[in-house]
């Protein structure tokens, strides 16, 4: 099976006029790429589902960072005469 990294490329020809418009309709409708779209018809197509994010190389690489902290705390600091 091929790695996260590694993504393949289609190039797809002679698609109905029907099925563009149908495609570009569900896109408009689900506010997505037509690109995006195809990619996950195909992906349910092929596997049965949608294809999910896969984040296991970042669980527990998390490292405190004080000043990272501090900069995030500060941002959140309420301004009360904006805020009226």
């Amino acid at each position: 099976m091929k790695a996260y990294a590694e993504i393949s490329q289609y190039t797809v020809r002679g698609i109905d006029a029907q099925v563009d418009q149908a495609l570009r309709r569900k896109a408009a409708f689900r506010k997505k790429s037509l690109n995006q779209l195809i990619v996950d018809e195909l992906t349910t197509a092929a596997i049965g589902r949608e294809s999910r994010a896969d984040f296991s190389d970042l669980v527990g690489q998390w490292e405190k960072d004080p000043a990272f902290d501090k900069i995030i705390a500060s941002q959140r600091q309420i301004d009360l005469d904006k805020w009226k």
